[in-house]
């Protein structure tokens, strides 16, 4: 059996993709139910976290295992496989363990160097442990790797090079500034109460936040971590300013007159959609200023929608073939500048749009004379293979965009806040996918490279002991043999010498253990020598070979040595 690895993470798929294929508690116990199910798998686990998803196992066929992995995540997931498939990565034996201990580590994580990888992987390992889908193999491995991490952070300044994801999260929010300074005084509004939630209500109050209100949609877990952060920082002063901590809980019906108080709100919950809308955080701006939120960076007015409409017909922006979000300010979203570059059926669906379009009007054209513009530009590219030439578009007043009043930090995969919330005038949106772009530009402390040689030398020293471990069973069944032939060969002399007297006997029997142990000796320590070296797998069949050892009874010492390790494993 060997250790395979499939996932996908922030380093190999985008965000869009993670966020697609999170998985739920319960959809993370029915993928290990499934996997060990499955006939290449008899051990699984998932490490699912913000910013990856991976499936472990140990399998006796590597392209098997590949496929069948793969095929659970996308049935589990909701992605199909096809479209899975480019984002996924495959690690396979000591390349499997090499990258959990990096990832124990935090050098594979989204801010390098956090230390909240490691509660994920304990809490990863505790729940295989509970379904009984981790054996000994994942077992060993998991445990390992959580000594590995402790080591890393215990013997190097690895924490110096990174911090967690909500510190991460709020120096963005404070446009790098001294998030002490920041926050001191500010009320916040934490939604979900996991541990993630925890974390950011900690940081917080430790930074000298004013208020802190906990919503949850379980209220008792709310109404816990309320009284902890009251406990913990309410009785004496935090913050530059002298100020006490006080905290209490909300249900989540509560939540958009909270939004209306908050100035800092994090959201990191479970659940599968939106926790705040755009339009749920543009009427807490117009509560909090008392006039309707503009599209920062454009010249609305007050009496033109505020965010763009949900979905529902032509014309809204789920419809529009061009990524709103990527046009340049002052492009008319329906002229020739938009759609410089289309294929001619991009072209004609964008005709469409334009249309049944009812977005606001930039320039002196109407919808009716650009949607007559973009068919004929459409009949245009389909005769001569391309678009004509792209005009610079016309310049269009820009309001600066005011300095922030309300700042989110969603840290939720799926997402807990609209995406559309970035286009709202004086809101500051932090989430997933703006964190890993500011994390590529974070520098690299110099104790990684430290922690990578701790983690090369502990995959070494892992590999040499779960290769000596898998002859063990072998060593064990050789020495029974012997054992046996023996206890055989003493009670047929007793049978042609019975007038031996036990003195003598004893004496023969000492002398035949010693010269079967002497013979024994030799060969089975350096078997386990050479079979803790790479590639030394093979000597533990040479051995069942060579002395013709019954492969049932390898099997049952194997057992044997695994339910006494079971049994001896801490709570």
């Amino acid at each position: 059996m060997s250790l395979l690895v499939v996932g996908l993470s922030h380093r190999s798929a985008p965000v869009s993709v993670l966020e697609r294929a999170a998985l739920s508690a319960d959809a993370q116990t029915k993928l290990l139910q499934d996997t060990v199910a499955a006939e290449p798998a008899t051990e699984a686990a998932v490490l699912a976290t913000c910013n990856r998803i991976e499936l472990y196992a140990d399998v006796d066929k590597f392209h098997a295992g590949v496929a069948e992995l793969s095929t659970l995540l996308a049935q589990h997931s909701g992605v199909g496989l096809e479209e899975l498939t480019p984002y996924l990565y495959v690690h396979y034996e000591d390349r499997a363990v090499h990258h959990l201990f990096s990832v124990a580590c935090g050098l594979d994580s989204m801010v390098v160097g956090e230390g909240q990888i490691l509660g994920q992987i304990k809490d990863s390992l505790a729940r295989a442990q509970e379904l009984h889908t981790a054996g000994r193999l994942l077992n060993d491995l998991f445990q390992q790797a959580l000594r590995v991490g402790k080591r890393a952070h215990s013997e190097t300044g690895i924490d110096r090079a990174g911090q967690s994801l909500v510190t991460f999260g709020l120096e963005q929010l404070a446009a790098g500034g001294d998030v002490r300074e920041w926050a001191t005084g500010r009320k916040a509004l934490i939604i979900g109460a996991g541990s993630m939630s925890s974390l950011a209500a900690a940081t917080l109050a430790r930074a000298g936040a004013g208020e802190i209100v906990v919503a949850n949609r379980t209220f008792e877990r709310a109404e816990r971590l309320a009284l902890l952060l009251e406990e913990q920082y309410g009785p004496r002063p935090t913050g530059g300013d002298g100020t006490a901590v006080t905290a209490r809980a909300v249900r989540m019906d509560a939540v958009p007159d909270e939004l209306t108080r908050a100035d800092v709100v994090v959201s990191c919950t479970g659940a599968t959609g939106l926790v705040l809308t755009a339009d749920a955080v543009a009427y807490a701006v117009e509560g909090r200023t008392g006039r309707p939120a503009e599209i920062a960076g454009s010249a609305r007015t007050s009496a033109q929608p505020k965010v763009p409409q949900p979905a529902g017909g032509v014309g809204n922006d789920d419809n529009c073939p061009l990524d709103l979000a990527a046009v340049q300010p002052g492009f008319s979203v329906m002229g020739e500048a938009a759609v410089a570059g289309m294929d001619a059926a991009t072209l004609e669906q964008h005709a469409a749009w334009a249309a049944g379009g009812t977005l606001d009007r930039r320039d002196r054209r109407t919808p009716e004379t650009d949607a007559e513009l973009i068919a004929a530009l459409a009949t245009t590219a389909a005769t001569i293979g391309r678009v004509p030439e792209r005009r610079k578009p016309e310049p269009v007043a820009v309001i600066p965009r005011p300095a922030p009043s309300l700042f989110l930090l969603d840290l939720a995969m799926p997402r807990d806040i609209d995406a559309a919330v970035h286009r709202l005038a004086g809101v500051r949106l932090v989430d997933i996918e703006s964190l890993a772009e500011a994390s590529a530009d974070a520098p690299m402390a110099a104790d990684v490279d430290q922690v990578r040689r701790i983690v090369s030398d502990e995959v070494a020293a892992f590999g040499a002991a779960q290769r000596a471990a898998h002859i063990t069973p072998t060593v064990v069944a050789l020495r029974t043999m012997a054992a046996d032939v023996v206890a055989g060969e003493i009670a047929r002399l007793d049978g042609r010498l019975p007038d031996l007297d036990e003195r003598q006997r004893g004496e023969i029997r000492q002398a035949v253990h010693r010269v079967v142990d002497k013979l024994l000796h030799a060969p089975t320590v350096r078997v386990k020598q050479l079979a803790a070296e790479p590639g030394g797998a093979g000597y533990a069949d040479a051995l069942r070979t060579l002395f013709d050892l019954d492969p049932e009874t390898v099997a049952a010492v194997s057992r044997a040595v695994d339910s006494t390790e079971e049994k001896d494993r801490p709570a």
